[in-house]
């Protein structure tokens, strides 16, 4: 699996997570799903995200072109 994998999984997982606590614990949840909708939009442009960071340390490596 590649840092780019984990991250959408990651990001997926943590989405639909935060919108299951908020349709059964409390609305205030949807905050999750926006500042995760933030990080990927800036993840984006900078090619940087916290998450990827953490992946790395574990052993990750970054998608080459051409692998699959």
């Amino acid at each position: 699996m590649t840092v780019e994998r984990a991250l959408r999984m990651a990001a997926g997982i943590v989405v639909l997570v935060s919108l299951a606590l908020a349709h059964f614990v409390s609305l205030n949840w949807l905050w999750l799903t926006a500042f995760v909708g933030l990080n990927l939009l800036q993840s984006a442009f900078t090619n940087w995200c916290p998450a990827m960071m953490i992946f790395r340390a574990i052993g990750l490596k970054d998608a080459t072109c051409g692998t699959k």
